[in-house]
């Protein structure tokens, strides 16, 4: 079968569930040691590159043909209230200049509704009209299974780009991200992501690091996917800091202290505010402990709250 192939064509179709990717992106920035975006080029390049390697043929023979991504989406009026609007421009110019054709449904007070049905419709009419190769999935969810095995009985090999990880929430809570089993079972090329990324799993010829945006990319492109936190995507450049993010200093002790960010204790009761290490002025991080008081200015980034310009006060 393989030698059928050598002298034609995988037409490839990729299929991103955007909030999966901006979640994943957004690991890759705050909670692991690369503190990088990933870069939708590099992950393109490394799909024609491993699909190439897994059917035996050339990577000019592996060609990707279309480009989809599905995500929930605030109305204008409230996104621009958040201070977001420009960012979600900023990313949707760099999905238009890799050919990502964009599919946003609005967004309720309970999230993102009827993204993986959506998702699941546009694949499998496509498949079936233009008759690709090979779909891939950047999702995690076991509800595109049917999706999957719809596009085995149409002969459609599906990879399946996943990753599992830990990480703390902005309110200091440990939480967990994995990709279904099932869904890795159903698909005829299921890539653990993490594993190719932390050098467990060897991939000729391609070099994990491709996969993140490098720092001189960043310099060069400030509405680059990976030049700004957090990771990898969806509100790709931070908006600047609020005028009320300028007013008088707050205090808090440190809750929470993990790989190069922690959390700080606010007025609120029973919230926490994120810090990063490069937000540090007259200390180091490994100085820090937990209980340590700290001063800080409120600043915001897409997530929401954030602590800018933190100093330390007094050692617990």
């Amino acid at each position: 079968m393989f030698n059928e192939r050598k002298n034609s064509l995988s037409r490839i179709a990729v299929f991103y569930d955007g909030n999966y990717f901006y979640h994943v992106s957004n690991y890759y920035c705050y909670g692991h040691p690369r503190r990088a975006r990933l870069s939708i080029p590099g992950i393109h390049d490394f799909i024609v590159k491993y699909i190439a390697s897994c059917e035996g043929i050339a990577p000019k023979f592996c060609q990707i043909v279309d480009c989809h991504y599905f995500r929930g989406r605030l109305p204008a009026m409230e996104a621009n209230e958040r201070q977001i609007l420009l960012n979600e421009r900023i990313f949707d110019d760099i999905l238009m200049r890799e050919g990502i054709v964009t599919h946003y449904l609005p967004m309720t007070k309970s999230g993102e509704k009827g993204v993986d049905v959506s998702l699941a419709l546009e694949a499998l009419e496509l498949s079936i009209l233009k008759q690709y190769n090979v779909v891939v999935l950047i999702a995690s969810d076991g509800d595109y299974v049917p999706l999957i095995r719809k596009l085995n009985s149409l002969g459609v090999r599906v990879m399946v780009c996943g990753w599992d990880f830990e990480y703390t929430d902005d309110q200091g809570n440990a939480r967990y991200t994995s990709t279904s089993s099932r869904l890795m079972s159903e698909a005829a090329y299921a890539v653990k992501m993490h594993d190719i990324i932390n050098g467990v799993q060897k991939v000729p010829g391609i070099n994990p690091g491709t996969l993140f945006v490098s720092r001189e990319q960043e310099s060069d492109s400030p509405d680059n996917p990976s030049s700004s936190r957090p990771g990898g995507t969806e509100e790709e450049t931070l908006p600047q800091d609020r005028e009320e993010s300028r007013s008088a200093r707050r205090q808090g002790k440190i809750v929470q202290l993990r790989g190069g960010y922690g959390f700080i204790s606010s007025e609120g009761p029973g919230k926490n505010i994120f810090f990063f290490i490069e937000e540090l002025r007259n200390c180091s991080f490994d100085e820090l402990s937990i209980g340590d008081l700290m001063e800080y200015d409120l600043g915001y980034n897409d997530r929401g709250e954030c602590c800018k310009n933190v100093t330390l006060v007094k050692k617990a």
